[in-house]
């Protein structure tokens, strides 16, 4: 995250940086509830977490930490246009200790469509916008 992305979220209220974003391994790849189909490679994951982290209005974790030998978890609340969102975050490590696969569950349903539709929106005419809702769907 450029020293800009990172002063514009901490004008947001959020100011927690996950270690593992700038220790994603080369092939890593990321799923969602939110998502269609899996995001490959540590550019399009990076990307993707970026914007994800730019629509929350706030996050508070009740946890971030190791869990097992090779995991990380993050559970916090947040908020996306008004409209509360739960989410889950797991992060399992490679041999390397380097972040390799990232699954994120948003709920309640309804908050976790718009969080898809609003993705797809920033992402539109790109290939990741594939990964999300459009309107039409």
């Amino acid at each position: 995250m450029t020293s800009a992305e990172r002063s514009a979220t901490d004008r947001q209220g959020l100011t927690y940086y996950p270690w593992w974003l700038d220790n994603l391994a080369d092939d890593a790849t990321l799923e969602g509830g939110a998502m269609n189909g899996t995001a490959r490679g540590a550019e399009a994951v990076r990307t993707i977490v970026v914007k994800a982290r730019e629509l929350y209005e706030f996050q508070d974790f009740s946890y971030a930490g190791d869990f097992g030998d090779n995991g990380f978890l993050e559970i916090y609340d947040a908020s996306v246009k008004g409209e509360p969102l739960k989410v889950v975050v797991t992060v399992t490590r490679n041999a390397a200790g380097q972040a390799q696969d990232l699954a994120v569950l948003h709920r309640p349903r309804n908050s976790l469509l718009l969080f898809s539709r609003l993705m797809h929106e920033r992402f539109a005419g790109t290939p990741l916008a594939e990964h999300f809702l459009s309107d039409d769907s």
